[in-house]
């Protein structure tokens, strides 16, 4: 059996998903485009939402579950009035459909702020979260009944506009795991009209925004790889933020951290720590994997890192 061929290129590519295509159909595109089979995204977008999706492309595709804890931020329109069964304008309509009412300055600020903060979300019937190993709109085709349990989310902020009697824009930063549709959903249901998610846009992930991606139509006509590769929106491995601190360590301890043991550095050489958890650890521009901050010694001023990941070839 033969073996894969290597990677060329290891990074990061932002892109301006069009309305339409599956999260998959643009990984695909880019496989093609790029002539590289190892990519994958950080978070799916659905087919009726556009805007950002983070590919990543050769070692960076072991990112993805760090990747995955960047806050993100999303402009959607409501249709208010009646409901559907998946919460977005390509379901069946649920019930009768309402008249609604233009809202007051005080309905708008009580929804702003039930719907902040820390609070517990049903994700929808026909979403990708997984129930027993199957996504639940595999199982609500099938007409299978399932229990959903709520989920914890976070919302950072929510602004809330009304176009019209019908319409009301939202936009909203929120930690991942969040669901707009289900927003839209509980929106209907607090006010008492019913609504639905009628368009959607991903403008933000982390740092990275959709005015700063390569658009869809660019990446699908791309002549080469190397005309992606060299533009201006590919993040090479080395230069991808990440959502915790950083450090800096020498050659000799990158070394060390390489081949999977354990280095002591300076607190003065890393980005403040207040507490254990994950940190990127880089030389220079070389970003050699994660790593674990398992001890910090305020007196001696030192932290102890343990790798969990490895990206940096044991050569280099």
């Amino acid at each position: 059996m033969s073996r894969r061929r290597p990677s060329r290129w290891h990074g990061l590519l932002p892109v301006h998903k069009k309305t339409g295509p599956t999260s998959h159909d643009i990984v695909d595109i880019a496989r093609r485009s790029l002539k590289e089979r190892r990519i994958g995204h950080t978070g799916t977008l659905d087919p009726m939402a556009e805007g950002l999706l983070l590919l990543c492309v050769g070692r960076a595709t072991r990112l993805q579950q760090y990747l995955l804890k960047w806050d993100k931020a999303y402009r959607g329109r409501v249709r208010l009035g009646w409901e559907t069964d998946t919460y977005d304008a390509e379901g069946e309509r649920v019930g009768d459909a309402k008249q609604p009412e233009t809202l007051s300055h005080d309905q708008i600020s009580e929804l702003e702020e039930k719907f902040s903060g820390s609070f517990d979300q049903m994700p929808p019937a026909y979403s990708a979260k997984k129930v027993g190993g199957k996504k639940l709109y595999e199982l609500a085709r099938k007409g299978q009944d399932v229990e959903i349990t709520p989920k914890t989310v976070q919302v950072h902020s929510l602004h809330l506009q009304q176009e019209d009697t019908e319409n009301l824009v939202v936009e909203v930063e929120t930690e991942s795991g969040f669901y707009v549709r289900s927003l839209a959903h509980d929106i209907g249901q607090e006010l008492g009209w019913g609504a639905h998610l009628r368009r959607l846009e991903r403008t933000r992930i982390g740092p990275f925004r959709v005015e700063e991606a390569i658009s869809q139509d660019e990446l699908e006509k791309a002549p080469n790889p190397e005309s992606i590769i060299e533009g201006p929106h590919w993040i090479p491995l080395g230069k991808i933020p990440l959502p915790f601190p950083s450090v800096d360590i020498n050659p000799t301890a990158g070394a060390r951290f390489i081949h999977g043991q354990e280095v002591v550095v300076l607190r003065s050489e890393a980005e403040i720590f207040e507490d254990k958890g994950p940190v990127a650890v880089r030389r220079g521009d070389e970003l050699l994997g994660i790593g674990e901050v398992i001890s910090i010694i305020a007196r001696g001023r030192t932290i102890t890192i343990r790798p969990s990941l490895v990206l940096a070839e044991q050569s280099s």
